[in-house]
């Protein structure tokens, strides 16, 4: 029996009269392509619901063989005959990367429009039925009209596509038989919050996440970053161009939507060099079945790819999922995750702190609040009653997680943390950092702490190693290259930090850090470009700065007064005293660097970490009062580290290495920022 004809429906002044073909504006019927009219009859018969390109084209057009170019003029069309364009969309939107989405204006019970309803019946003779409201029957076929035989297959399809989808298949096979071990690298996209609820962010943004932690522990898969990963997020750059700057081979694009106690997902890879699908799936699933719907994607996914399978207990030390399998546990694990990416440490605390009320065994809802407590120390004052409040509050919190899973890679790497922060244990910290980055390789967290700390603790080449792994992992981090740029300065390498500065300010023009600029030019012996550097810092650093650069020019008594000026003001020198001793190491001044030294000790300044990787520094690594000083701080002896002191490196210079700064880095000077 041929299923009945769908009611029209009317909206605003709108009509679509599926039975007749035909949408209406203010009673005037609007010039559409069959293939158009397809195309919105199916994305109107389920408002809400993000369809995917090749959804669409297996729906219409029975194939897949169509130009993405075509859709987008059916699009167009469509928008143009609805009265709105793709800035100012109401009713058809694009999610970028996925598809369309139909939204009805207004609430389903508001929607019948007599006038518009009557035009319909007017013109077509058809008789006014009430509108179609939203979750009416909207997965029986029988709603679905059998318009004619070409459309046969969207009657097929959306059978296919509105049962639910309980019995998919746990095993889909990988459409691809032979994926050659280079091309196993992947980005996974923001997933597109289709829920039509900004609040729902947070849930799309954590399956994401999740699933690049997913794919990350899958033997030779290379998996990109989530801070690279979502700065594509609502991009318009085509397919080859983010797999180009990401570096990958597969892009996995998706949607997801939570209505209820289900969530629908819909989710493709892509080859990123021609934007063809490799796989596609779309998932309805009760929202109690969140955890073993994120496993299935995850395995398809790696399937697809030929990836090898982690060992499963592994990869369940690594989970970021709570153990309990509480749903509510986990929503607030992922709000504290939104809140981290927004830098906002008090609510990540807040958050995470309700995780672990929800469930007490949570390990890794304990290792973030951890790491937010830490950084909410560091903002103190060192040794105040705050910073002490906040470090004893970040060493329980990561004791307890590591009681629970003594195995938790971000756990120890959150303690590593915690005794590089707070009063600067070097090797407790080392130990902790190198065992973080064993137990999780694929945590750009843990390999960024570990290079910090192998910096810090003159292992200079291990320590590029690392981050060159954390670049890897996170190609686009900007704050990556500022500190790639401070590992390349100290092995001399001049050029590449100058042009790991460059891609920082490509990447974020406001957060160009223009002191190593200045360093930079010190190094090269360039007192006009270092001092125009300089003089080009913010106020709170310009005089600082100055006072560094100053110490190369010829004139000593400007020299001598850009530190005369620094010292007078207590608050500026006490708030800076590590580089107050770079000041006095330029002036080749042993025992005014050393003093000052002292002081940035006293207070825990973090710029000490620098000390066995700096240039400036290491030029009296062989003086028996920094050897003594290292020894007192529980760092190794000076002499023992990798890094190059300045005379190394301008003996290593070409001629005239310097008198090329200024021009090499105008764009840099114009828009340097500390």
């Amino acid at each position: 029996m041929a299923p009945s004809m769908p009611a029209p429906l009317a909206f605003d002044d709108i009509a679509i009269d599926f039975a007749g073909r035909r949408l209406l504006r203010r009673g005037t019927e609007q010039p559409l392509e069959p293939k158009a009219f397809g195309v919105l009859a199916l994305l109107a018969s389920a408002p809400g619901r993000v369809f995917t390109r090749d959804e669409i084209l297996d729906a219409v057009w029975g194939h897949r063989h169509v130009t993405p170019g075509v859709l987008n003029r059916v699009m167009t069309l469509l928008r143009h005959a609805m009265g709105e364009d793709a800035q100012g969309a109401r009713y058809l939107h694009t999610v970028h990367g996925v598809g369309y989405r139909f939204d009805l204006p207004k609430p389903a019970s508001e929607l019948s429009t007599p006038s518009t309803l009557a035009s319909v019946a007017e013109s077509r003779a058809v008789p006014a039925h009430p509108t179609r409201r939203v979750g009416d029957g909207s997965r029986r076929v029988s709603r679905i009209a059998l318009w004619s035989l070409p459309l046969l297959a969207l009657l097929v399809f959306a059978a296919w596509l509105w049962w639910p989808r309980i019995a998919v298949d746990p095993d889909p096979p990988a459409i691809r038989s032979d994926v050659p071990a280079k091309e196993r690298s992947i980005a996974v996209l923001p997933l597109v919050n289709a829920s039509n609820d900004p609040d729902q962010q947070f849930f799309s943004d954590g399956l994401s996440e999740n699933l690049i932690n997913a794919l990350a522990r899958f033997d030779d898969l290379k998996v990109i970053g989530r801070t690279s990963s979502f700065r594509f997020r609502d991009s318009k750059d085509d397919s080859a161009s983010i797999g180009r700057k990401l570096g990958v081979a597969y892009l996995f694009n998706g949607s997801v939507q939570r209505a209820g106690e289900v969530v629908r997902i819909s989710t493709s890879l892509t080859r990123a060099a021609d934007g063809s699908t490799l796989w596609a799936e779309h998932y309805d699933r009760p929202y109690k079945d969140l955890f073993a719907l994120q496993d299935e994607i995850a395995s398809a996914v790696a399937r697809a790819l030929q990836a090898k399978l982690p060992a499963p207990a592994i990869a369940a030390k690594q989970d970021d999922r709570p153990p309990s399998g509480s749903i509510e546990a986990y929503n607030a694990y992922l709000h504290g995750m939104q809140s981290f990416y927004r830098d906002d440490t008090d609510e990540v605390i807040q958050f995470q702190e309700q995780a672990t009320r929800l469930d007490p065994r949570y390990a890794s809802a304990w290792a973030q609040l951890a790491i937010a407590w830490t950084f909410k120390g560091d903002a103190e004052d060192w040794n105040s009653p705050g910073a002490r409040r906040d470090f004893a509050n970040a060493r329980a919190a990561v004791d307890m997680a590591l009681r629970l899973s003594p195995d938790l890679g971000i756990a120890h790497g959150a303690l590593g943390n915690l005794l590089f922060t707070n009063g600067i244990h070097w090797q407790e910290a080392l130990s902790e950092l190198q065992r973080g980055a064993q137990l999780a390789p694929d945590s750009g967290q843990n390999q960024g702490g570990l290079s910090r700390i192998l910096a810090a603790t003159g292992k200079l080449h291990e320590a590029i190693e690392h981050r060159n792994r954390f670049l890897a992992i996170e190609p686009l981090f900007p704050a990556n290259y500022a500190l790639h740029s401070q590992l390349m300065i100290a092995a001399g390498r001049l050029d590449e930090a100058e042009q790991d500065l460059r891609i920082v300010q490509k990447l974020d023009p406001a957060a160009v850090p223009g002191r190593r600029l200045v360093y930079i030019a010190i190094l090269r012996d360039d007192a006009p470009a270092a001092l125009a550097l300089a003089r080009a810092q913010s106020s709170s650093w310009r005089e600082m700065n100055v006072a560094l650069a100053a110490q190369i020019a010829p004139d000593r008594a400007f020299a001598d007064a850009a530190l005369a000026r620094i010292l007078a003001d207590e608050g500026q020198a006490a708030s800076h005293p590590y580089v107050v001793a770079q000041v006095h190491a330029l002036r080749g001044d042993i025992g005014g660097t050393v003093a000052w030294l002292q002081r940035a000790w006293a207070v825990r300044d973090t710029s000490i970490h620098q000390l066995l990787y700096d240039p400036l520094i290491l030029r009296f690594r062989n003086d028996p009062a920094l050897i003594a000083f290292c020894e007192k701080i529980g760092l190794p002896p000076p002499a023992s580290s990798e890094a190059l002191s300045i005379d190394q490196i301008r003996a290593a210079l070409p001629p005239h290495a310097g008198s090329d700064v200024a021009a090499t880095t105008p764009s840099l000077l114009n828009q340097s920022v500390h």
